[in-house]
């Protein structure tokens, strides 16, 4: 399960991840006119961790 392919796709899923939470909020950051990078940031990352740990349950991609 942890293997080198594993770590790939659970890598490619978690970027995608984070990559949609920053744009997600910071839509709703420019939309409320003010931007908190720092919260940006954090929960960008809280989402790329918990794609990752949602990995662990398994991974459609990889048979």
């Amino acid at each position: 399960m942890l293997s080198k392919n594993w770590w790939k796709a659970a890598g490619v899923r978690a970027v995608r991840t984070v990559a949609q939470t920053a744009a997600a909020t910071l839509g709703v950051y420019v939309t409320l006119g003010e931007v908190d990078w720092w919260m940006l940031l954090s929960s960008a990352a809280l989402a790329g961790v918990l794609s990752l740990l949602t990995s662990l349950a398994g991974l459609p991609e990889l048979k």
